[in-house]
C-alpha cells in the first residue's frame, strides 16, 4: 500500500489541446504521480476562458470548486457552481465555458483505461 502527496507547489502544469484560457495542473497521474486507473487534475478558467469542442476521450467527472462554469453538450447548456459536477461518457462531445467576469476552478477526474 502506498499513499502519495502531491502538493499544489509541486504539480506538473500541461497544456491541453484546445484549451484557451484554462491553466491545469495535474493533481494524481501523470509523469510525477503514475496512476494506473484514472487522473487528476484542477483546471482555473479565466473570465471568457473556453475548452473547446470536443469529444470526451474517456470518462470523465468535473467538479467546480469554485465560481461558475457553462457545460454544452449535445444543444444542452448547463451552469454549474460551486460543488456542482457532471459526468461524461465516452465519446460525449462537449464545450466548458467561463462566461463570467471571475475566475473560476474545478476538479477533472478522468478514467485512463
Amino acid at each position: 500500500m502506498t499513499m502519495r502527496v502531491t502538493r499544489i507547489s509541486q504539480a506538473e502544469p500541461f497544456s491541453p489541446v484546445g484549451h484557451e484560457g484554462v491553466g491545469p495542473v495535474r493533481l494524481q497521474g501523470g509523469a510525477l504521480t503514475p496512476t494506473s486507473d484514472f487522473t487528476v487534475a484542477l483546471s482555473h478558467y479565466l473570465p471568457g476562458a473556453e475548452a473547446q469542442l470536443a469529444p470526451q476521450e474517456a470518462e470523465t467527472v468535473y467538479v467546480v470548486l469554485s465560481g461558475e462554469l457553462t457545460m454544452s453538450s449535445e444543444g444542452t447548456d448547463e451552469v454549474l457552481t460551486a460543488l456542482d459536477s457532471v459526468h461524461f461518457t465516452v465519446g460525449t462531445l462537449r464545450t466548458v465555458t467561463n462566461t463570467t467576469t471571475l475566475p473560476a476552478s474545478m476538479l477533472v477526474i478522468r478514467a485512463t483505461s
